[in-house]
């Protein structure tokens, strides 16, 4: 993803930062898991809790998952989980996404 491309995506996640801390926040609190990721796609998938599911909040329907919940429904591997953990950034600074569009799927960290 080029970097201008980035920098849209995370413009366009800025009125979703104060819902994903405050989910963050309970998921780590509440010892849901250590690794929590927030799926932000267009299109209708099953994966996580819903947070928003409808595009007026803005362009991206948003749900929380974990890193558990992409091994068991094989979105990563369980060959890949180390690797996955080894690049994981602390969810105290930032947002782990995973992102759904007609341009493919990709992780990004977004800063709280």
């Amino acid at each position: 993803m080029s970097s201008t491309k980035y920098t849209q995506l995370e413009k366009e996640l800025l009125p979703y930062k104060k819902l994903m801390a405050s989910a963050s926040d309970a998921i780590l609190d509440q010892e849901v898991t250590k690794y929590p990721i927030f799926v932000a796609h267009q299109h209708d998938v099953e994966l996580g809790v819903s947070l928003i599911d409808d595009t007026t909040f803005g362009p991206w329907k948003l749900q929380a998952s974990s890193l558990e919940e992409f091994v068991s429904k094989q979105i990563i591997e369980n060959e890949k989980v180390d690797s996955f953990r080894t690049v994981f950034k602390s969810p105290d600074k930032f947002f782990c996404v995973f992102i759904l569009s007609d341009l493919g799927a990709k992780f990004i960290f977004v800063p709280r």
